[in-house]
């Protein structure tokens, strides 16, 4: 599949961890976020794993805002996750440190989100995106500056280092190229809601469908990022009104030329409000 992506985004712009084997959490990070992504990788100590499973199979969630992390294919827990996975209700699934298209191939069934976080994960964006059921892809910065033998995805200033700003936008291409969305990485600094907001912000800007993140309050943030204000709702309005009066084409309006591209930013706008 290739082509625009699609407007429509079904999980919201804030998408929040929740440790699967902390099932007392479930509902509330629920609550507070547009989805919650139930964590059985990464969040769950290995020990633990098949009891989070059971409190997954246990749970009653609204299936249409809950995404499950299960483990990365070819690992121990991979198959066990899938098959609980299988008796619940829950048909999206985030699959971490994805390579290659033969990884998504126990969750045929499922709205896939291929979590690109390693070097060869990154490398193969676009094969990923094109895959079939996949609905997004994700990537991540921590996993992938370790899969490089790496210390740090972040400088001293708290800036993302180069190559986790190409994975990034290589993420980001790969799902636009192939008419699916992007989500982008957690911001680990809990405490530091101006960096997320700034890193919100640019998502939004270029394109990402969603923010993930790894505390409640990390939440009104990323939704007030995502979120247009009056003015630029009303600005989106009164342009796409003056496009429609001038019958088409290029035309000036508010001193600048304004042509498809332009127009399609103001409809990005009135979707997200």
């Amino acid at each position: 599949m290739t082509g625009t992506v699609a407007p429509v985004f079904p999980w919201g712009s804030a998408l929040l961890f929740c440790p699967a084997d902390r099932p007392e959490r479930y509902a509330k990070a629920l609550e507070r976020a547009d989805a919650v992504i139930i964590d059985l990788e990464d969040a769950v100590d290995p020990a633990r794993r098949s009891g989070a499973r059971e409190a997954l199979v246990a749970s009653d969630l609204d299936p249409s805002r809950v995404i499950v992390r299960v483990n990365p294919a070819g690992s121990d827990d991979h198959d066990a996750d899938v098959s609980a996975l299988a008796a619940t209700p829950y048909r999206a699934v985030m699959l971490p440190k994805a390579e290659r298209v033969s990884d998504l191939a126990a969750l045929a069934e499922y709205d896939v989100i291929p979590l690109c976080e390693t070097a060869a994960g990154v490398v193969a964006a676009p094969a990923l995106a094109q895959a079939p059921g996949v609905l997004a892809l994700m990537w991540g910065a921590e996993d992938l500056v370790a899969s490089l033998g790496g210390t740090s995805s972040r400088d001293a200033s708290g800036r993302y280092r180069d190559v986790a700003r190409y994975a990034r936008s290589a993420v980001l291409l790969a799902a636009g190229a192939a008419g699916v969305h992007a989500v982008d990485t957690v911001h680990l600094d809990i405490a530091d809601l101006d960096g997320l907001a700034a890193e919100a912000e640019d998502a939004v800007a270029v394109g990402f469908a969603a923010t993930a993140c790894i505390h409640p309050g990390q939440v009104e943030t990323i939704r007030a990022a995502y979120r247009p204000d009056p003015a630029e709702v009303e600005a989106a309005r009164t342009l796409l009104a003056a496009a429609e009066s001038a019958g088409g084409g290029v035309f000036r309006h508010d001193g600048r030329m304004v042509d498809g591209p332009v127009l399609a930013h103001a409809r990005a706008v009135l979707r997200r409000s």
